[in-house]
């Protein structure tokens, strides 16, 4: 018992020893976690300390048998980015004015062929007889033209513009009517400014139903065959309506009313002659026209930057009063002059738009008579639009 007493006595020291080397596990992990904490913890701008978030999962992934910390704030799933609408893309045709309303400048060319009755109540020309030269006045027979348009648009608001329109216009006489009357001349010069206003009943992404108001104004040579010797006021509703991003339609309806104009049987200069029978003098040799328009166009072609859509527009006329010079029966001193009223003109036409950018367009056309009475038989259209 005493030699086994005096072993004990000789370890316990070691033990002892050992023991405060290798302290237990928990004690460990306690020491662990309140350094971590230590270390995680922060100041407030009130100088308060404030744990982190991330001590509390340190601690819980060092004990698995802590209780999980609820998150303060359950994650939200991420909100849809707002896409912006489509922006109606303008008008893809050619010949019916744009019911769009917008900010934007135009420049367009027209080359036209054979038009046999120029001064058909005024709506081109005015009356042949208005025409100066020596002698007796030529009646044209045929004539070919040109008109370079100059557009500008300004639109404040999405539902109104103003905008105005001058033309410079190109006239080559091809035949007159009378043998023996001198030869008639080409002429070139500014042609009758427009000016007028659009306001829309309707505006959105897919539709636009808008009036258009347009004077016209005398500015053009009468006796050159420049202008129509006459003001004119010109009312339209224009429509606009996407089917889908690739399919549109077209539409015009108006009426352009003569205000002021030749008068019959006033010669309108000294050279001129009488018109045979006379008209009588509460009626003007300048008529109302009406007109309208339809044309539906398809995208074709839709790449990055550039689109192509294809349109076809039927157009039309109404005269609904007026006279036209009858080259038929004319003669040097013997010009008839025939009531235009219920003429009907009807034209096919056909063209492309091309679309570069979100800016940029080009519009190629060309159209057909399709009734006997004419404004021309042919006509080329090319055109480029800037867009604002």
């Amino acid at each position: 018992m005493t030699r086994a007493a005096l072993v004990l006595l000789a370890f316990l020291p070691l033990a002892l020893a050992a023991q405060e080397k290798d302290p237990s596990p928990k004690k460990n992990q306690t020491k662990v976690v309140s350094s971590t904490r230590a270390n995680m913890s922060s100041k407030s701008d009130d100088g308060s300390s404030t744990e982190l978030e991330t001590g509390t999962d340190f601690v819980s992934s060092l004990d698995t048998n802590a209780p999980q910390q609820p998150s303060a704030k359950p994650p939200q799933p991420p909100k849809p980015l707002d896409r912006p609408k489509l922006k109606i893309p303008g008008s893809m045709v050619g010949y019916i004015d744009n019911a769009v309303i917008g900010t934007q400048v135009r420049v367009r060319f027209d080359a036209a062929f054979h038009d046999n009755a120029p001064d058909r109540a005024e709506f081109f020309y005015a009356q042949c007889s208005c025409i100066s030269g020596p002698g007796p006045n030529p009646v044209v027979a045929d004539l070919n033209f040109q008109q370079l348009y100059m557009y500008a648009e300004y639109a404040p608001v999405k539902r109104f513009s103003f905008f105005a329109d001058v033309p410079v216009r190109w006239i080559q006489p091809q035949s007159i009517a009378v043998p023996g009357t001198p030869p008639l001349t080409n002429e070139v010069g500014l042609s009758d400014v427009a000016a007028g206003f659009k306001l829309a009943a309707l505006a959105s992404s897919n539709q636009y139903l808008t009036f258009q108001f347009q004077a016209y104004f005398a500015t053009g040579n009468a006796s050159t065959g420049l202008g129509t010797n006459h003001y004119s006021a010109e009312p339209a509703l224009l429509y606009y309506l996407r089917f889908s991003d690739r399919i549109a339609l077209e539409a015009q309806v108006g009426d352009s009313h003569p205000i002021g104009g030749s008068s019959c049987p006033q010669p309108c200069n000294t050279n001129s002659t009488m018109m045979n029978p006379p008209l009588p003098n509460s009626q003007g040799f300048a008529g109302d026209v009406f007109f309208y328009g339809l044309g539906p166009s398809y995208v074709l072609y839709r790449g990055e930057n550039v689109q192509i859509a294809p349109a076809i527009e039927l157009v039309g006329w109404r005269e609904l009063g007026g006279f036209v010079t009858d080259s038929a029966t004319a003669k040097p001193l013997y010009q008839e002059a025939v009531s235009a009223d219920r003429t009907n003109i009807v034209n096919l036409k056909v063209g492309a738009r091309t679309m570069v950018g979100a800016h940029n367009s080009f519009y190629i056309g060309y159209g057909h008579q399709l009734t006997h009475a004419v404004w021309y038989k042919e006509i080329v259209r090319a055109e480029y639009r800037y867009t604002f």
